[in-house]
């Protein structure tokens, strides 16, 4: 093996600064095309790899950021037996023509998404893209159960800021963290402590599609399936139904029923509806999409007309409900944009330990769409 080359011979190579090649590696569209052009071919020519170490030893960091997802992976799930396939030229039969992936008897089981999964990788790819823009790799962790702390310790130690979604880390536990390294919480906006947030307006987006329901299709009769008692999100979009009922100008008629925020779960609280004695409310307002779709899977085995029958509304924006049949009425968030936000709030903290918290709110938007059409 030959000597490495450096960003010194790549600069000499292309004819430009050491910070104009540092530039292209990091911020490549902050560098003219034909500049950038330049210092890439004598990087390839080269065969120059930066040196994550060497620029970590330089400004005293890692050059790493951390996204801490915990309980949203596989962590704890047996590892597959591939020996129990006596045949390696066997491949299992799937029957899914209900389209819920229902399994033969005789198929190896498999795991579906989650709908924390589907939110998380629009979180994941924003907060990637602006690592990369901003110079940092992106580490991803995930624990469950008495592992959760030690996972965090253990991410804390390797990066230099670190992205959390709130609830799912012990209010302490963050605090201990934040003492050492720039903590961003996601999806929550309530005060309380001293940690920057990213969160996006679900009072406001709520109101608004809930007041949409009301008032262009003067639904009096409404049903509102939940989410997760503990989250953050959930409380806020109830907030949003609730303040559109209370200034809605004829009196609402309104049935809660719980939910998880899972397909699964929108399935049990259309089930509950349709045995109920009491008619088919007139629209069903679900907190997130996942929980929408489980619902129109019911609606749809059991003949109710959407919308004819019931209007149907989700909350998320996730690209299964642009899919749907009908197609899914609902607030789109801006996912990818916490993750991308939440990096630049890590980076300006990085820059300014001292600044005050930050707490920043981004926009939704209500999609129309046939569950619940505009009039």
């Amino acid at each position: 093996m030959t000597k490495a080359p450096t960003v010194y011979d790549v600069a000499a190579h292309a004819g430009v600064s050491i910070a104009t090649v540092s530039r292209v590696l990091r911020r490549p569209d902050d560098v003219r095309p034909e500049t950038r052009t330049r210092v890439l071919e004598s990087v390839r020519s080269l065969g120059y790899v930066p040196s994550g170490a060497a620029r970590g030893l330089a400004g005293r960091r890692h050059g790493v950021l951390g996204l801490f997802l915990p309980g949203h992976d596989g962590i704890d799930e047996p590892e597959p037996d591939w020996a129990r396939v006596v045949d390696p030229g066997r491949i299992p039969l799937v029957d899914d023509s209900a389209g819920r992936g229902a399994l033969r008897v005789d198929a190896p089981t498999s795991s579906t998404p989650s709908p924390a999964t589907l939110y998380f990788d629009e979180v994941l790819r924003g907060a990637e893209v602006e690592s990369w823009r901003r110079g940092f790799a992106l580490m991803v962790a995930a624990g469950r159960g008495s592992s959760r702390e030690v996972m965090l310790n253990d991410i804390a130690g390797r990066v230099d800021g670190l992205a959390v979604l709130a609830q799912t880390v012990p209010d302490d536990l963050l605090a201990h963290v934040s003492r050492r390294i720039p903590v961003v919480v996601l999806a929550d906006s309530r005060p309380g402590d001293q940690l920057d947030h990213v969160s996006v307006d679900n009072v406001a987006g709520m109101r608004a599609l809930t007041t949409f329901v009301l008032e262009a299709h003067r639904a009096r009769d409404v049903a509102y399936v939940t989410g997760p008692t503990d989250s953050p999100d959930e409380a806020d979009r109830h907030r949003g139904f609730d303040e559109a009922v209370a200034a809605a100008p004829e009196p609402v008629a309104v049935r809660v029923e719980r939910g998880d925020f899972s397909r699964d779960g929108g399935r049990r609280a259309g089930e509950s509806l349709l045995a109920s004695s009491a008619p088919l409310p007139r629209a069903v307002v679900c907190a997130n999409d996942q929980t929408a779709l489980g619902l129109l899977d019911v609606l749809a085995e059991h003949g109710v007309a959407v919308p004819g029958q019931v209007l149907v509304t989700g909350f998320d924006g996730i690209e299964a409900g642009r899919f749907s049949t009908p197609r899914l009425t609902t607030v789109r968030q801006p996912m990818g944009d916490l993750g991308r936000v939440a990096v630049r709030s890590i980076v300006t903290r990085l820059t300014d330990p001292g600044a005050p918290p930050q707490r920043v709110t981004l926009p939704v938007e209500v999609l129309l769409r046939e569950s619940c059409p505009a009039v």
